[in-house]
């Protein structure tokens, strides 16, 4: 969900001003899946630049208050939202934890960094979801340690069809800065893309696992 069209436009604007996100129509990126894509995202750029980064800190913490209320705790989601997790932890003055995808194989053999009593209200902050896998891994995490998981933030979000079917079947709300459909209408209105452009950017977003074999 996205809770405001020209904050969504703006976030666009300034992760394609920094290239954190690419878009290459015509050459083509191959994810770590295999999947061809025209569109690489990465988020981290972000933090490379102090007036995009509190940009993008002062609105996920505003979507988090406005949207679940303060949590008494924000956990990121290794390693892409680490750091931001740890901005907007900040910015609303609540303690911050991590999860890792899986626990470590040595010492504590820790999930979940950091200190967390049980049922407390935890927000999740995501840098960027394409499937939602790897973010509701998180989810399952907490839930497993007794946080109560209020719901989700992110940066900015591919909108494919599996992640929100991953996302209700887990009953796991998700807002997000950006997403797919505002950067095309951004890329479109700004003249940063052709029409042919838009519609092998469309074309992909319908079956990114079969295009462009």
């Amino acid at each position: 969900m996205i809770i405001n069209k020209d904050t969504a436009k703006k976030t666009a604007e300034l992760l394609l001003q920094i290239k954190a996100i690419k878009l290459q129509p015509n050459e083509p990126f191959t994810w770590a899946s295999g999947w061809k894509s025209p569109i690489y995202c990465d988020n981290r750029t972000t933090l490379s630049f102090p007036k995009i980064r509190n940009y993008l800190r002062e609105n996920l913490a505003n979507i988090i208050e406005e949207e679940y209320g303060k949590p008494d705790v924000i956990a990121g989601v290794a390693t892409g939202a680490i750091a931001i997790g740890v901005l907007v932890a900040q910015h609303l003055n609540v303690p911050f934890i991590y999860v890792r995808p899986e626990p470590k194989s040595h010492g504590r053999k820790n999930q979940i960094e950091g200190f967390l009593d049980k049922n407390k209200n935890v927000v999740v902050v995501e840098d960027l979801i394409s499937t939602g896998k790897s973010s509701l891994n998180a989810v399952k995490a907490l839930k497993e340690e007794g946080a109560n998981v209020k719901g989700m933030v992110a940066i900015f979000n591919y909108g494919f069809d599996v992640a929100d079917e991953n996302f209700k079947k887990e009953d796991v709300k998700l807002t997000t800065l950006s997403d797919y459909d505002h950067l095309l209408e951004q890329t479109f209105d700004t003249s940063y893309i052709s029409e042919n452009e838009l519609e092998t950017l469309k074309q992909w977003r319908e079956n990114p696992a079969k295009w462009n074999q």
